[in-house]
């Protein structure tokens, strides 16, 4: 049982209750009602625009257009759009700065391995165009907040769904690794849920940036189905 209290605690340091710390935007839970959101934002510098009905103003150095995204009035979703389009040479600068600034930014773990930086030799026009290629890089953002004994807890419900009481009082080897396994498992499916994503958008051989803040708590499920 001590082994795995251990593996346990081990993996309930790293995770959070995240329905009580989901994504944040600016400070800012991307949670509640729109209305509430959007005075929220324009607390923090946001204008609104009624002829594009969104709202502007700088982040991270460049002017953007903000829109807020709900689902059953609900805010799931902040979406940021760069105002001023680039060429190709400079998205790819733009690209490559973002993914250096997640990387160095200790709020944020990559979503995969892979590497999403792009070489000065890729020709994203022709790429996006011809082959249909996607050029975006996604992140979770680290929770805040830490509650060791309730994740613990969570932990050992989940695991005794699948192992008895003496299972988890003397485990094999075998059912050690897969217990770590699964704890691994639920740490990495609540960091998805505060994902913060980025991809290239070109519309008539411009570029720009777009960027979503998403609360996966709140997105749509099938519920309404």
């Amino acid at each position: 049982m001590k082994k795995i209290i251990i593996v346990m605690l081990f993996f309930a340091s790293m995770a959070v209750n995240a329905q009580k710390d989901v994504t944040k935007f600016l400070g800012i839970p991307i949670d509640g009602l729109k209305p509430a959101m959007m005075q929220k934002l324009k607390a923090k510098g946001f204008q609104y625009n009624q002829r594009l009905d969104c709202l502007t103003g700088e982040f991270n150095g460049h002017d953007v257009r903000l829109s807020v995204v709900t689902n059953n009035n609900k805010v799931w979703r902040i979406v940021l759009q760069d105002a001023i389009a680039q060429d190709e040479a400079g998205i790819k600068i733009r690209f490559n700065k973002l993914v250096q600034q997640f990387l160095n930014n200790k709020k944020y773990m990559p979503a995969t391995l892979s590497d999403p930086t792009l070489s000065d030799s890729e020709d994203i026009s022709y790429e996006m165009l011809v082959n249909k290629k996607r050029y975006e890089a996604a992140f979770y953002q680290l929770p805040t907040q830490i509650d060791t004994l309730e994740m613990q807890t969570a932990l050992r419900a989940k695991l005794l769904e699948k192992y008895s009481e003496e299972q988890l009082e003397t485990p094999t080897e075998e059912q050690q690794a897969d217990i770590k396994y699964e704890a691994t498992m639920y740490m990495l499916d609540l960091y998805s849920k505060r994902s913060v994503w980025f991809m290239i958008d070109e519309q008539y051989g411009r570029y720009r940036i777009l960027m979503y803040y998403d609360n996966e708590y709140n997105h749509s499920d099938g519920e309404d189905l």
